[in-house]
């Protein structure tokens, strides 16, 4: 029998050893909790805090009516720890392996050899690639497989819903280069990535509720366009049929508000899909009706006659005698397209029957530096102010550098070059009572608060007087009621202005070479002016001349007139008489 005084031994020992582990654990616990507390915590979220993005979507690109033809999407990729993979066992491991296989469509067995070629390079392994680029929905029915060693991660990728629909505008972004509005409209687009992190198991798996969000992700703003998508496409279309039909090597459509200088339409064929730029040969990936300057031809005609009108040198019935060919005397060897015996024509006919020599006469009333700064005020030689990357000002040389030949080859479309928006933008002054409205095809930028920042209005430039500018637009309607393609030309109901050019392609050496960029440019209707519409095709090979053009400017100007609901004209022509 244990005696009391024995009890009392014990109680107190067992007293005093759970004193000491107490205390022992007590002061383990202040080592931890307050002594060492912050480097211990430092060193936990060191070694199992994991970062990740939180991406801000890029923002949308839409149309005048708000139809997207930009976005982002997001592309999945799937990959795998073979440790842990491997942990459950073989057969389980094969069993997932021909899960993933049927999802992704790589195949269970691809799926087991990549996991066994990570495992045989190092036992210890936790990432093996599973598939990359994978859609949402496969991405769907992969997460809901109940396996915690298959990861995933997501990519931003652009989608282009109406494929080839205004892709030369939109550009593409891609890992060898952006181009296009995506490129020169970064700043509105671009979202701003966040950052999150969570906490990691030692299986890989992240720790159910530890995530913190450490900096908000922002979205870019939406990039809205002055462009009528579905003209756009009707555009595109019929260019495309155009230029096989002719057996051009490629052509432009461009429409165009007269009042406000709103671009609704800017086609090129062959036309990039932002989707598969690939597929086009590169020289096509840029916009080139703002990058591409060539030779106008005689659609420069117009504007040299607006010019003798505004200085008052000349009038709608101004004569001219017009041979086939004309030498200045200073040099200068002019000849008309096509040999004809002396024309009696006045500047109305001059501009009707596309006379080089008639213009030479004419024009030679104005002086070099005259001309020059008209064209300049016209746009020519000039930025377009567009917000496009690597356009071309075109070239319009100094005065100072122009021969004989050039004083009066600038006065028909030679020796000068001009992209097709620049031509498009100067027959909007035409079109808008001698004043020049810089041309826009973006109308702003709203951003995800809702605040909309808009393109600042750019400086209007009265080109020519409100009366020149009608009564160019007058002499013109003469090559739509009486010129030699007028059956092609002519809008029932519609008064048309419209000039034809036929530019050679220089040679590079001072020549030209036999072949052809065609085009007729317009303006309906002439009574009020609405729409400018430009048509180009380049060397087509059926028909050489602006006759391959007219069938295509005749069905964009009328799809133009007929989608606006643009009223009919209630006035006559003016009636310019082209002889004299």
């Amino acid at each position: 029998m244990v005696s009391k005084k024995m009890l009392r031994r014990r109680t107190a020992v067992t007293v005093l050893a759970v004193a000491a582990t107490v205390g022992i654990l007590g002061a383990k616990l202040v080592d931890i909790q307050v002594v060492r507390a912050d480097a211990l915590q430092r060193q936990s979220v060191t070694a199992k805090e994991v970062s990740t993005p939180l991406l801000g979507n890029r923002g949308d690109i839409v149309d005048a009516d708000g139809t997207v033809l930009a976005t982002t999407v997001y592309t999945y990729t799937a990959a795998a720890s073979p440790k842990d993979a491997i942990a459950g066992g073989r057969d389980k491991m094969v069993e997932a392996a021909a899960k993933i296989g049927a999802i992704t469509g790589k195949g269970g067995d691809a799926v087991v050899a990549l996991i066994d070629a990570a495992l045989k390079a190092d036992p210890k392994s936790q990432y093996v690639l599973i598939k990359s680029g994978m859609d949402v929905g496969t991405f769907d029915k992969l997460d809901k497989l109940p396996y915690p060693w298959l990861t995933f991660t997501k990519k931003q990728a652009r989608s282009y819903p109406n494929g080839a629909v205004a892709g030369n505008l939109l550009g593409f972004l891609s890992d060898g280069g952006d181009s296009g509005l995506e490129k020169s409209e970064n700043t509105c687009l671009a979202g701003q990535n966040g950052e999150e992190t969570y906490q990691r198991g030692a299986d890989g798996v992240a720790i159910p509720g530890s995530t913190v969000v450490q900096k908000q992700a922002k979205d870019g703003g939406t990039l809205k366009l002055t462009i009528d998508g579905d003209l756009q496409w009707f555009a595109e279309q019929t260019l495309a049929q155009q230029v096989a039909a002719t057996g051009s090597k490629f052509g432009f459509v461009t429409v165009a508000e007269a009042k406000t200088g709103k671009v609704k339409a800017i086609a090129q064929w062959p036309a990039l899909d932002p989707n598969n730029i690939d597929a086009t040969d590169p020289s096509y990936w840029r916009l080139q009706p703002l990058t591409d300057p060539r030779e106008p031809g005689s659609t420069f005609k117009a504007l040299t006659a607006a010019m003798l009108i505004d200085q008052g040198k000349a009038t709608p019935t101004s004569p001219v005698l017009a041979p086939y060919s004309w030498k200045s005397g200073n040099g200068a060897d002019l000849h008309d397209s096509g040999y004809h015996a002396p024309l009696r024509l006045t500047l109305t006919g001059v501009l009707m029957m596309s006379s080089n020599t008639g213009m030479s006469q004419l024009g030679k009333a104005l002086s070099d530096q005259t001309r020059y700064d008209y064209l300049k005020k016209f746009g020519i030689g000039e930025s377009s102010g567009l917000p496009y990357p690597d356009q071309s000002d075109g070239v319009l040389h100094p005065v100072s550098e122009w021969d004989d030949q050039t004083k009066y080859a600038t006065m028909f479309g030679q020796g000068v070059s001009a992209t097709q928006i620049q031509m498009v933008g100067a027959y909007q002054a035409l079109a808008n009572g001698g004043t020049r409205i810089p041309l826009s095809f973006v109308e702003g930028c709203e951003h995800p608060d809702g605040t909309v920042t808009d393109i600042p209005n750019a400086k209007a430039t009265q080109v020519v007087s409100a009366q020149a500018a009608s009564t160019t637009l007058g002499m013109m309607e003469s090559v739509v009621t009486d010129g030699e393609l007028k059956k092609q030309l002519q809008i029932p109901g519609y008064r048309i202005a419209a000039k034809t050019g036929t530019a050679q392609q220089p040679d590079g050496k001072g020549g030209y070479l036999p072949s052809y960029y065609v085009s007729v440019m317009g303006v309906a209707p002439v009574d009020d002016p609405q729409y400018v519409v430009s048509v180009n095709l380049g060397f087509p090979t059926t028909i050489t001349s602006s006759a391959a053009a007219a069938p295509l400017f005749h069905t964009i100007m009328s799809q133009v007139l007929k989608t606006y609901r643009v009223k009919p004209s209630t006035s006559s022509p003016a009636g310019y008489p082209p002889y004299y």
